[in-house]
């Protein structure tokens, strides 16, 4: 019997479990910070930190191990004993941190597993509303919030963006909801956890490098439905999401649910004409009358109107009323929400041309997304692959692509496909250097004339150029408010 068995709550005996955590960004210093707290033994290992997480973790008299030479690292780590390791979502599962302790029999856990097992400090356990997706799960996760909050919850988003999650478990008021995104990264580690409602929004060919293969990404996807409680919610145009949730374990009286953009049959959401309408949660659905929730004008409003967009509100709203949210709510919640930055986000527009950022569009199905909402379409393309073919993007979107800027450590790899799958599209290759996004703009504003779109659509990771897509973002609206001579704000 493992050590870990009786440690299923806040309230369970933790001081005697010695810990391992791999990684102190924000969930590494928040599991450390959460242990420490609960009298655990805690190691820290990673190959760099903020200055203030050090200090900190000094102060709590939590060991720290920075070091990047991996035969010191596993030599402390062995020498630590470790009862149980929890890994940031980062360490791939062929690092030989992790294959270490696989190879020891040492269970891994991410700052999630923690959490599940911790969510009674506060009496009575939020109930767990998950979401994953190769796009669109912090769109759907806050929108899902804000539609709880309309309804006079108190809900959080945690999980893979917001408040790290041990954060959320340890507010003294605590929540009545917690609504967590989860990355595929996350869901490969992830242990046993039961879901209120769960939602897969969408599978595309996305962090191959990290997985490996499709089929592990996809299975690792398939873990969100998992002893989900009341409802799955699966997308409808998408088959994936529908053949994985119908492999799910799920627990007795779980309900499918799906969403699409169409008129939704019976137990979906989906839009008649302009108006998204439930037609699963509806009191009056066995009479065939189905319950409007919001309309696109207020969809609107939260930005432009895309099929993505679309789909993402019937999710989130999908499982709000999962959760026995009112209809009046959902159009409330739907109609206050804003997007974060860099997600199709109108830039400019001037003489006729229109300027939309979109870097948060970091694997080609989040850039079909966006190609599929404009009709003549500059692109600016490229970044870092993680090892993904970018062909089947170029060769579907050739129509809607009058230029391309490339840009990017593999634009190689951008170039070959742009030439065998859009021989047509003129292209400019933006060389490294200092500057790259402000050259891009230049390139695109001369090739633009009213009617077009210049699309921030990278279909790449930008850490090879940038900090962070928000950083190529923030370039890419400065560089386009300096060249139109306006002030970046």
């Amino acid at each position: 019997m493992s050590k870990l068995d009786d440690l299923t709550s806040w309230h369970s005996s933790w001081s005697e479990l010695r810990v391992v955590i791999f990684g102190l960004g924000v969930s590494g210093f928040s599991a450390a910070d959460t242990l420490a707290e609960l009298g655990s033994k805690v190691l820290v290992v990673a190959d760099k930190s903020e200055p203030e997480y050090l200090d900190l973790l000094s102060v709590l008299g939590v060991e720290t191990f920075l070091g990047d030479d991996l035969s010191e690292v596993l030599a402390k780590v062995s020498a630590f004993s470790p009862d149980l390791v929890i890994t940031s979502p980062g360490f791939r599962p062929d690092s030989q941190q992790i294959s270490w302790a696989k190879h020891a029999g040492i269970p891994i856990w991410t700052d999630i597993d923690l959490a599940w097992r911790l969510r009674d400090k506060t009496g009575k356990p939020a109930d767990w509303i998950c979401v994953t997706g190769t796009n669109g799960k912090t769109t759907t996760v806050q929108l899902t919030t804000n539609i709880l909050q309309a309804a006079g919850l108190r809900a959080a988003s945690c999980g893979n963006i917001g408040t790290p999650i041990l954060d959320c478990i340890r507010d003294e008021i605590g929540f009545d909801a917690l609504v967590v995104e989860l990355s595929s990264f996350q869901l490969h580690y992830l242990n046993r956890i039961e879901p209120f409602a769960a939602a897969l929004l969408n599978v595309d060919l996305d962090h191959l490098d990290w997985h490996g293969s499709f089929e592990d990404y996809r299975a690792a996807k398939s873990k969100i439905f998992e002893n989900s409680e009341a409802a799955c919610i699966y997308n409808t145009t998408d088959d994936h999401t529908q053949k994985l949730l119908e492999a799910a374990e799920v627990q007795d009286g779980a309900r499918a649910i799906g969403f699409g953009i169409g008129f939704p049959g019976p137990s979906n959401l989906g839009y008649v004409e302009d108006v998204l309408v439930d037609n699963a949660f509806s009191p009056m659905r066995k009479s065939k009358v189905i319950e409007a929730l919001a309309t696109v004008e207020q969809i609107s409003k939260i930005g432009v109107v895309t099929k993505h967009l679309l789909q993402n509100v019937a999710a989130a709203a999908a499982l709000a009323r999962a959760y026995g949210v009112s209809a009046k709510a959902v159009g409330i919640g739907v109609s206050t929400f804003r997007l974060d930055g860099h997600r199709i986000e109108l830039i400019l527009e001037k003489d006729e041309i229109s300027w939309v950022d979109d870097s948060k569009a970091t694997n080609p199905h989040a850039a079909a997304a966006s190609l599929n909402s404009f009709e003549s379409v500059i692109w600016l393309v490229g970044g870092l692959l993680k090892g993904v073919d970018i062909s089947e993007l170029v060769k579907t979107v050739s129509p809607r692509i009058k230029a391309a800027i490339v840009i990017g450590v593999d634009r190689g790899d951008v170039l070959t496909a742009l030439s065998g799958f859009a021989p047509h599209v003129p292209v400019i290759e933006i060389g490294d250097g200092e500057d790259v996004m402000a050259r891009a703009v230049a390139a695109a504003a001369g090739l633009a004339r009213p009617g077009d779109t210049v699309l921030l659509a990278p279909a790449s990771a930008s850490m090879d150029q940038f900090k962070d897509y928000a950083d190529r973002g923030n370039q890419f609206s400065a560089a386009v408010l300096k060249l139109n001579g306006m002030n970046h704000g």
